[in-house]
């Protein structure tokens, strides 16, 4: 089994490519799925943030993201806290579905990790591809495509690692500012390259 890195910046079109990826035949084990699944209700996790920050951030049931996500984002030491709890819990669940997919045959996991670099893990992987977007496309498609301000696709952009320091560290990079064909394409090219002969 190989295991793969894949990450970009917000508004680079990770997803896309990770749902091509999916396509051709990789396992794909998702992040952003694992922690939404961390503290879902009646999880250690819901219990060990809801002890920690208050249940001002539950609603309806559930951990309030959308409230959580804003005091993290503006609070470095709220972020701390919530990410010692997130982390390894993330690592746990994502460990698991790797095992998973190795036991039913998978030959090309893929971890599609948004933070990559920043949380320092590229060292698990034979191989990292990075889903690039200039800048400017990625705070068009935030502003577009998910309905936030200007300032705050900036914000959540500065907040990551530069797109292009990112783009220097990876082994192989798909560009993703042009049409869904092109990336298609360089997706179908990276995959021979990685993918074991078939």
């Amino acid at each position: 089994m190989k295991l793969i890195g894949l990450t970009g910046g917000a508004g680079s079109g990770k997803s896309t490519a990770a749902e091509m990826f999916r396509e051709l035949g990789a396992a794909v084990i998702d992040a952003d799925e694992a922690s939404h699944a961390v503290y879902a209700p009646q999880t250690p996790g819901f219990d060990a943030v809801v002890r920690e920050f208050g249940p001002e951030y539950v609603r309806g049931g559930q951990v309030d993201r959308a409230r959580l996500g804003e005091l993290v984002f503006h609070d470095d030491d709220a972020r701390r806290r919530l990410n010692a709890i997130v982390h390894p819990l993330v690592r746990e669940w994502m460990a698991e579905r790797t095992a998973e997919a190795d036991r039913d045959g998978a030959e090309v996991v893929i971890h599609d990790v948004p933070l990559l670099f920043e949380n320092g893990l590229e060292g698990l992987y034979s191989d990292v591809v990075l889903v690039y977007a200039p800048e400017r496309v990625q705070i068009k498609r935030l502003v577009e495509g998910r309905g936030i301000s200007e300032d705050r696709a900036r914000a959540i952009i500065a907040a990551q690692l530069p797109i292009d320091e990112k783009r220097g560290r990876a082994q192989r990079v798909i560009d993703n500012s042009g049409s869904r064909e092109v990336t298609r394409a360089q997706v179908n090219r990276v995959w021979d390259e990685l993918a074991p002969a078939r």
